[in-house]
């Protein structure tokens, strides 16, 4: 009896907890165990050091949960979102040291007070435009989100090469310089505003503000490495105008092709005034349902409303033909 006794105590003396990690219940994995007693303490890590370190640091860029807390499309998007954004900070460098060229830095003709009232003017027409856009068009931005992120882009790169031109009609300097910077306006409220309603198509997990914040890591990573590569390209093609110019003509045009890339990967639950005439369209032409048409003799125009009974739609990026599921 005393020894079955002893060991039942040494058994219930024994505690081990388990720490597993997964991004769904179905996907998990055992990555550590601690059993403790009354006189020990052991540990064991499952998996390699270099595999821990490395999800450690994928934590910091990925919102946590992925893949399973995250729409589908994201990955897609994302990575051209970075590869359009890369190409932007590398561009940035190439326009910027146009821009301070023209404005006379390192000249000794230019004078400080002279460079800075340019400077505040550009950044004034900017604020402004900024204001203005917001104003016409600050409603129509998130229902419109895959247009803006285009015209966004669009108007950035416009600014770019208003900057990368001052420098070859000093006489209308302030002219190019403020409309450079109005493009730009119109690029940081559409391309923000943007952002905020594809994070809340992105969240499936109830987790909008954790993505926002691991996009503004991926968005920080590709700045650092794009200053970086930026600073490169300008140290060898200084005063080789050519070089500049097809390496920036390069990089833009492969700037619009990643944000078509990204746009076309989205694929977005909600309806638009778009999509809507299309499903509305649809209605009109369907052959089966139910059917009512009202015909107004005072307007000469004719009603239809459709209805399909239990018929769900879903829509394709490559189609405009919604696709009808019983």
């Amino acid at each position: 009896m005393d020894a079955p006794h002893q060991q039942g105590e040494a058994a219930a003396g024994w505690v081990t907890v388990e720490e597993w990690s997964g991004s769904s219940a179905s996907a998990l994995s055992r990555t550590a165990v601690l059993t403790a007693s009354d006189s020990s303490l052991t540990s064991r890590r499952f998996g390699s050091r270099w595999g821990r370190i490395g999800g450690r640091m994928l934590g910091a860029f990925v919102p946590e949960g992925f893949p399973g807390s995250v729409t589908p499309d994201y990955v897609p998007f994302q990575t051209w979102d970075t590869l359009q954004g890369l190409s932007t900070y590398i561009r940035a460098m190439l326009s910027t040291q146009a821009l301070l060229g023209a404005i006379g830095v390192g000249e000794q003709s230019a004078t400080i007070i002279g460079a800075t009232f340019q400077w505040f003017l550009r950044d004034l027409t900017g604020m402004l435009g900024g204001i203005l856009f917001t104003f016409y068009q600050g409603s129509n931005l998130d229902s419109n989100a895959k247009m803006w992120r285009l015209v966004a882009d669009f108007m950035n790169d416009l600014g770019m090469l208003m900057d990368l031109l001052s420098p070859l009609f000093p006489s209308s300097l302030i002219v190019i310089m403020c409309l450079g910077s109005l493009s730009r306006s119109f690029t940081g409220v559409a391309s923000g505003a943007t952002r905020a309603a594809l994070t809340q198509h992105f969240a499936l997990a109830n987790n909008a503000a954790d993505i926002s914040a691991k996009e503004g890591s991926q968005e920080t990573l590709a700045t650092m490495t794009g200053m970086g590569l930026g600073m490169l390209l300008a140290h060898i093609t200084r005063g080789h105008a050519l070089s500049v110019w097809a390496s920036f003509l390069s990089l833009t045009v492969f700037h619009m092709y990643a944000n078509y890339k990204a746009v076309e990967s989205l694929s977005l639950t909600t309806l638009n005034c778009e999509r809507a005439s299309i499903l509305l369209q649809y209605f009109k032409e369907c052959s089966e349902g139910w059917r009512l048409q009202k015909r107004d003799p005072t307007m000469k125009t004719t009603t239809t409303f459709c209805w399909i009974r239990k018929a769900v739609f879903t829509f394709s990026s490559t189609s405009r033909q919604p696709q009808l599921m019983f």
